[in-house]
């Protein structure tokens, strides 16, 4: 059978931004989550100045770079001593959650089950279509938005099961999970997993968390610099863990020709070695989330503010709107606001739209005011 690529998801969201954009002002996008703000001066200069670009980057990223990476491990996680060669670079983080299965594939033939968080970033579940695997959705923990609910998998499924994808805080709904039970399942059913951690530095209401401080036998953890550090159009990201796995990946992406440009690498660097950016950048989102979701809160669809990442998972008032494209729409019509529908990450997201609070701080407040002059009556 030819396989039927889907649209992406994204995609579907043009005739709301027409919509959106039709506003004195024009449209605010939150959408997707690409930063605004700048990053530090000092990355600028690495990235402009390393004369990196005239040779061939290291596949596994360079020295420097896999040193910079285990070093803020140590600094964020308490993980003194991470060794830096179970540390290795990949072109930001999304190609290499869409490849991972198909890799492990090539380790594990006889496997061929991807399972991943229900409400989650797409590209888990198009990870394992890619591969030609079969993607499993595994619900939430009881009572929560985030997590896993790890009781739900079928013996059959785990069996079978090439990896196990985390990602805590999560992408949409902020919340986050039990890194600790997901790496003990994993071991007791010798399955990888696999622990998205991209918006680990925005974690709010405790310290940030890796999947690596309960062990790294049989787990990666996969960091990603466009969120911590403004380097979206950049693409660096490391993943980090087991030596067995980290080693049998980066041989593999190299012969792939996968590589992190030179100049990029240096610029990925400066931004390990700086903190402090990080902490005026989750002031900025602690204050931009608190700012919308008081607006959203007076246009009648009141949320929580989540427990980590900068987006806003705003339940659907079901006595105003059927679904979340039905709200979407009224965002977009009313505020010039454009998110996203909660169906754009599994289908038990259909109740909410996610809110990316990634604009500055006029244009949020523009979508308030926008709002507020809107009758309920």
């Amino acid at each position: 059978m030819t396989f039927r690529l889907p649209p992406y998801p994204y995609d579907r969201l043009d005739g709301l931004a027409k919509l959106a954009d039709a506003h004195a002002g024009g449209m605010v996008d939150c959408s997707v989550g690409t930063p605004c703000d700048p990053p530090p001066p000092a990355v600028v200069h690495a990235l402009s100045t390393s004369g990196a670009e005239r040779g061939y980057p290291p596949s596994a990223g360079s020295a420097q770079l896999r040193e910079a990476a285990a070093a803020w491990l140590a600094r964020r996680f308490g993980l003194a001593g991470f060794p830096a060669g179970a540390v290795a670079a990949c072109v930001g983080t999304k190609e290499f959650v869409a490849s991972v299965p198909h890799l492990l594939r090539l380790r594990e033939p006889g496997r061929d089950t991807v399972l991943y968080p229900a409400v989650s970033y797409p590209t888990y579940a198009m990870g394992a279509e890619l591969a030609g695997c079969r993607p499993v959705p595994v619900p939430p923990a009881p009572g929560r938005l985030g997590g896993l609910d790890l009781d739900a998998i079928d013996p059959g499924d785990a069996a079978r099961a090439l990896v196990l994808w985390s990602n805590s805080p999560s992408n949409p709904t902020g919340a986050l999970g039990d890194l600790g039970a997901e790496a003990a399942w994993g071991r007791a059913h010798r399955v990888p997993v696999f622990s998205d951690e991209c918006y680990a530095e925005f974690t709010w209401d405790a310290p940030p968390r890796s999947v690596l401080q309960h062990g790294s036998d049989g787990v990666v953890a996969v960091h990603s610099l466009s969120k911590r550090s403004n380097l979206a159009g950049v693409r660096v990201g490391f993943y980090a863990g087991d030596a067995e796995l980290v080693d049998f990946l980066r041989a593999v992406r190299q012969h792939a020709g996968l590589m992190v440009p030179g100049p990029a690498q240096a610029a990925g660097v400066a931004a390990l070695s700086d903190d402090e950016h990080v902490e005026v950048q989750r002031g900025r989102y602690r204050e931009r989330l608190a700012s919308l979701a008081g607006a959203l809160g007076a246009y009648g669809c009141p949320v929580a503010l989540p427990e980590g990442g900068f987006y806003l998972w705003v339940p659907v008032p079901a006595a105003r709107w059927p679904d979340g494209w039905a709200m979407a729409e009224a965002l977009a019509r009313d505020g010039g606001l454009l998110v996203s529908p909660g169906d754009l990450y599994g289908e038990d997201g259909s109740g909410h739209v996610r809110v990316a609070v990634v604009q500055p701080p006029d244009r949020l407040a523009l979508v308030g005011e926008r709002l507020g002059r809107v009758s309920h009556g």
